[in-house]
């Protein structure tokens, strides 16, 4: 049975470039996670966007001599054609600063103030001497007053994973000059998250057993330590403060974080206007059938399994407090938060600033992006911190798909093309084939079953032992030797597509690129995996913008397709470029060493 499956892909912040280590958290797994669901037959909604608020944007566009729009245009646009390139199938990738945006977050502000979860608090914030400008808390470092951890910030200490206040923290410097920020009364509005400590942890046991450990046991902790959170900040850049008295202010605007998380539910009502039924996003968040699927890196866990459902909650009426739900009806909890761990790289923290950094675009502009998408599925920081190094991606580009995946693909199609010109007809089929076959038709529910799990490393592994097994079967039956027996030649053939176009299949979530050249060879006509496109859009006094739509209802279906004989078949084409292993030294010399 269909369901409406809903991928809530964590938004990029628009102050720069993004690299292999934030695509490895949030893009691939969610978009493995999204093509598995569409060709299993479930009606999937995949959405996000560019984040474009908050101080440091205006702290960079300061830097660039531009103003925060300037900034959030240019690297809307940068961010939008890498994940294009890379092949993440949005339904809509978007941003933060449209006006259908302002108005959804600013709804769901007025519904958690309506509803008494937001009050306003006179508190002291943190400012720089200098410039006279508000810190924000993550650009504020200092001694953990819990744990002791040097390096902790303003928000949230990565070591022991409690909220904290910047004015905590011991011996607090700004992370952009150094200097000691100065401490000021200011008034704010708070979510009080107390408010939902019960709701929260029923809802959080109640997922024991679905989610991955690391995130709940982290989600779990900090239950016991919930803090009314501030809401709102000094700032003249972001959505304004939807109350009288408050609206029209220049130097009050809501907190990033807290319309940053409303994102997935103004994209998708975003995508459901653009679709030309404005009221369809409500499959997605009222149906009680639905699922909704939650893709981010680990430093972004708190806000999506304890402030955001905090968020729901409160709109919905379902806090200490009650109260109704507002003008757009009783939303939807994540039904999962897939947090990834860690990706570092040659041992060291990515760090842009210290050229430790692979950049999205420059990696595309030199490798194939299904080789990105293959190792970050086999080899990424799934449920561990992962080290990225250059000798393993061109081991396994060319070990695993230029001589298992690219050379099966490649002899099983060249050597029908040459002999018989078309998919050859199965004679009588011996023990060998039959156990071929059936070991690739078994493969479709074990790696189905571990993608829809969100378990990437798994579901890669299984369907590479396929082609595995396939290359085995050729070495074994050594066609090319059989020139008296064409007929057993054509079933061995015949057998050996068949796996390739099942692998096809298995491998097309985590390779839609190269699933469709494969697609192509084998003879098949028309769209097999959708891939995603830019496009570009108006909103009026905003100018145009891009965003990434497409559409991904292709041939592209979870199962063995019989191939057909008679199907005619041309000499194939290389599936990836064999690495000349001196890309290690290469690449290690661009990044200094």
């Amino acid at each position: 049975m269909s369901q409406h499956i809903l991928t809530a892909v964590a938004w990029p912040y628009a102050n720069g470039p993004r690299h292999i280590g934030h695509v490895s958290g949030f893009g691939v797994p969610s978009d493995v996670f999204s093509r598995y669901q569409r060709m299993a037959g479930n009606k999937v909604l995949m959405v996000s966007g560019t984040d474009e608020h908050g101080t440091p944007i205006q702290v960079q566009a300061d830097r660039e001599g531009v103003s925060a729009r300037e900034l959030a245009d240019r690297y809307n646009r940068v961010i939008a054609e890498d994940l294009t390139a890379l092949g993440l199938s949005y339904d809509l990738f978007t941003r933060t600063t449209t006006a259908n945006h302002y108005a959804v977050a600013q709804e769901i502000f007025k519904g958690l103030y309506e509803n008494g979860y937001i009050f306003p608090k006179t508190t002291m914030g943190a400012v720089s001497p200098s410039t006279g400008r508000t810190l924000p808390d993550r650009y504020i470092e200092g001694t953990c007053p819990i744990c002791g951890y040097d390096g902790a910030r303003g928000d949230q200490c990565d070591n022991c994973g409690n909220q904290l206040d910047p004015i905590d923290l011991i011996n607090p410097k700004s992370r952009i000059n150094g200097e000691t920020p100065k401490f000021i009364e200011t008034e704010h509005f708070m979510l009080d998250l107390p408010a939902f400590s019960e709701a929260l942890g029923g809802w959080l046991q109640s997922k024991q057993g679905e989610w991955r450990p690391n995130v709940l046991k982290f989600s779990l902790n900090l239950l016991g330590d919930l803090q009314p959170r501030a809401i709102s900040r000094d700032l003249d850049w972001g959505v304004p403060i939807p109350l009288d008295g408050w609206r029209d202010r220049g130097d009050k605007r809501l907190y990033v974080w807290f319309d940053a998380v409303i994102g997935y539910l103004s994209a998708s009502i975003e995508w459901a206007r653009r679709s030309g039924d404005p009221d369809a996003w409500r499959q997605w968040w009222q149906n009680p059938d639905a699922r909704g699927y939650y893709f981010m890196g680990k430093d972004n866990i708190v806000f999506h399994s304890e402030i955001w459902p905090a968020m729901l909650l409160g709109y919905n009426g379902e806090g200490a407090r009650g109260g109704t739900p507002g003008s757009l009806g009783k939303l939807a909890l994540p039904s999962e938060v897939v947090s990834s761990e860690f990706l570092t790289m040659e041992g060291r923290k990515f760090s842009s600033s210290r050229q430790v950094v692979i950049y999205v675009r420059d990696f595309l502009s030199r490798y194939d992006a299904d080789a990105l998408r293959y190792y970050i599925a086999v080899a990424g920081p799934e449920n561990q911190d992962t080290d990225f190094t250059w000798s393993e991606f061109v081991n396994r580009n060319n070990g695993e798909l230029v001589a298992a995946w690219g050379n099966l693909v490649n002899r099983s199609i060249s050597m029908a093309a040459k002999n018989f010109g078309q998919v050859p007809e199965a004679g009588d089929l011996t023990d060998a084939d039959r156990v071929l076959l059936e070991r690739s038709r078994a493969a479709f529910p074990a790696v189905g079953a571990e993608l829809g799990r969100s378990r990437f490393k798994n579901a890669v592994t299984e369907a590479f032992d396929v082609v595995r097994d396939a290359n085995r079967y050729l070495a074994e039956q050594e066609p090319w030797k059989l020139k008296d027996d064409p007929e057993r030649v054509k079933s061995i053939l015949h057998v050996a597509l068949q796996v390739v176009d099942d692998a096809k299949t298995l491998l097309t979530p985590f390779l839609p690129g190269s699933s469709n050249k494969v697609f192509s060879m084998l003879g098949g006509e028309g769209v097999w995996s959708g891939m995603p496109r830019m496009q570009e859009v108006e909103e009026d006094g905003r100018g145009s913008y891009p965003v990434i739509t497409g559409e991904y209802d292709g041939q592209a279906t979870w199962r063995s397709t019989p191939i057909r004989p008679g199907t005619p078949l041309a000499p194939p084409t290389p599936l990836f470029a064999k690495l000349d292993p001196k890309v290690v030294d290469e690449e290690l010399a661009r990044l200094g060493e």
